[in-house]
Order: C-alpha cells, then structure tokens, then sequence
C-alpha cells in the first residue's frame, strides 16, 4: 500500500522535524474533524479543509493540506 502523499515530502514541509509533522498534523486533523461535527449547527467556527480530497479521514486530509503548502508552521517567538 502506498502512503499518499508520501511521508519524506511531507516530512521536509515541516522542517524535516518528524515531532513537528505529527504536533502539525494532529492539531490540523482535529479543527478538520471539527469542522465536520459542526456541519449542520451551522456555527462556522473551524476552517473547512483547503483541498479537494477522496479521502475521509481527517489526518489523511491534513497531511494532503501540508503536502500541498496550504497549512504552514508559524514561527514562534521566544
């Protein structure tokens, strides 16, 4: 079976961290899930998923929004 779309490009998009692509990843999967649960509320507070996907997990859209520079990691300050 092979991973779509494939770890190593996703993996460089968040600065080759693999700790980073997870934290990333997860915390984009649960807003997407979020979102999803919300549908029919019609509350609005997530931001529905940025690409077209034949995927339905959310953690497989995320990582498809990573792949495709449309969820970035946002510098921190210390």
């Amino acid at each position: 079976m092979m991973l779509e779309p494939p770890i190593g490009k996703v993996v460089e998009k968040a600065d080759n961290s693999r700790f980073g692509l997870v934290i990333l990843s997860a915390r984009r999967a649960r807003q997407i899930n979020s979102y999803f649960h919300e549908l029919g509320a019609g509350v609005g507070g997530y931001v529905p998923p940025q690409v077209h996907s034949l995927s339905r997990k959310p953690l497989s859209i995320a990582l498809e929004e990573i792949a495709e520079d449309k969820v970035v990691v946002a510098p921190t300050e210390e």
